[in-house]
């Protein structure tokens, strides 16, 4: 057994190994051929925590696709309506687990369960693709996280003092499945009744939970340049919005999923207060799209109102020959950190993307400066845009500064989806004056320096 990094280190740790058929009683009777290797993902480092428990009165409710058929495309997104009993009283979700069909493990990619806008009466049934035209406007409404998972995900436990809402006065009746089927091969004929098993008690507990998603928003105005060996993008969660949308004794985050697709590397949210980064919320190095298990920090984060949140993801694309911009499926991007935390607010998402004014002037500096037009008024769409760029260092390295430095657009959203009030647009780069010292990791205790967690002073640098 081999770990692809040392085992003493934070994150995804990837265990290479091989098994014998039969033992052998000396290295000469090894045959490499009939090794059989594998690979395992697994946390090593994790916080003590007690042996989670439910409580007596606990009953269960799955979520599930209504044996679907799986369509025969790569990426599918599919949503179905579910309607929760009537006059259901407030209960606390206090474990959630995923119930995937039997031999589609290798299609379900994440599965989602929102509740829907408690303003809304009646919403209409619906089973079938998110991205249809036939789906009805309604179920847009439908954002408010109760359940997330994603591959490698075990079942989650909430804390003993907290749970999520399930029913009640102000919640909806009415709950969105939403089920991510990546299909490579494009299988044909394949049914599907995957979904969430939702755990949930009468007895409610002392703190209302909360899922809030932080990192960029879906779009492709994020991308990474072709031929990289590791290129950053950053979500912001602004002051504005967290002065805005939090109450004021803040929030308490106690667990976090983070995501990306194929080409992320790894993962990082950060708390900077002040202009200084305080606190790391979590971080994974060696982060893998095939491990998204939701993580228990080994001690709360509190986020008070005026805070920022970084959240970096890094990529890599050097076996890509075309830009890899954000969106849904699964050759393109995300970089998204699902915290959990209480008490529960209102803010749902707080995420953001470069303007996209700023974004088109990169596209004209290019254009330029490969001996092209200026104006790039014959292509439509963002993804044509970045398809033509001439890729090389110059065009990466100002995509990068661009993205480091340009305004942004802030996703300061409710669960309905609408904006808390406020300016979000062409927003400043939230300005980090001190960053964290690395933490250092040695196995011999007689050499090991004393880890700083204190922040150190980013200090301009100037030229000549």
């Amino acid at each position: 057994m081999h770990p692809k990094q040392p085992t003493n280190a934070e994150g995804t740790v990837h265990l290479i190994y091989s098994i014998l058929d039969q033992p052998i009683r000396s290295l000469r009777e090894l045959n490499v051929s009939r090794l059989q290797p594998g690979v395992q993902r697994i946390l090593l480092l994790r916080p003590d925590t007690p042996s989670p428990t439910l409580p007596p009165d606990v009953r269960t409710l799955e979520v599930l696709a209504p044996n679907i058929v799986i369509p025969d495309q790569e990426t599918t997104y599919w949503c179905y309506m579910y309607q929760l009993p009537p006059n259901m009283p407030k209960n606390h979700i206090v474990m959630y687990e995923a119930v995937v069909s039997a031999g589609n493990e290798a299609i379900v990619h994440h599965m989602e369960v929102f509740e829907c806008s408690p303003h809304m009466a009646s919403v209409p049934q619906y089973s079938g693709s998110c991205d249809s035209k036939m789906k009805p406007a309604k179920l847009n409404s439908c954002r408010h996280v109760l359940a997330a998972w994603a591959l490698g995900a075990e079942p989650f436990y909430y804390p003993s003092d907290a749970g999520l809402p399930l029913g009640g006065e102000g919640s909806s009746r009415f709950l969105r499945l939403e089920v991510h089927y990546h299909n490579p091969l494009l299988i044909s004929g394949r049914r599907d009744s995957s979904g969430i098993r939702l755990w949930f008690t009468p007895s409610l507990r002392r703190f209302d939970a909360g899922i809030m998603e932080l990192g960029l928003v879906y779009t492709p105005v994020m991308a990474i340049p072709p031929h990289q060996h590791s290129f950053q993008l950053t979500g912001y969660c602004t002051a504005e919005c967290t002065h805005t949308a939090l109450p004021p004794g803040g929030i308490h985050i106690f667990a976090s999923q983070l995501h990306t697709h194929l080409a992320g590397r790894s993962v990082r949210t950060v708390l900077v207060r002040g202009g200084r980064e305080v606190e790391v919320v979590q971080e994974d190095k060696h982060f893998s799209t095939h491990y998204q298990i939701i993580r228990i920090l080994r001690k709360m984060v509190t986020v008070l109102p005026g805070d920022v949140l970084l959240t970096k993801c890094t990529y890599n694309t050097e076996d890509r020959v075309k830009a890899t911009v954000g969106g849904f499926g699964i050759m393109e991007e995300m970089c998204v950190n699902y915290v959990h935390y209480y008490p529960r607010t209102q803010l749902e998402l707080c995420k953001s993307h470069v303007d996209p004014d700023y974004l088109q002037r990169y596209f004209s500096l290019i254009n330029r400066f490969h001996g092209g037009e200026g104006c790039s008024c014959s292509r439509t769409t963002v993804e044509d845009e970045f398809s033509s760029v001439t890729w090389d260092s110059f065009s990466a390295e100002v995509l990068d500064s661009l993205y480091t430095t340009s305004p942004i657009s802030m996703h300061c959203n409710r669960s309905t989806a609408e904006l808390f009030p406020g300016s979000w647009e062409k927003q400043k780069i939230p300005e980090v004056l001190a960053e964290l010292q690395p933490h250092v990791q040695t196995c011999d205790p007689s050499r090991a320096a004393a880890p700083s967690h204190g922040p150190t002073e980013v200090r301009p640098q100037h030229s000549g």
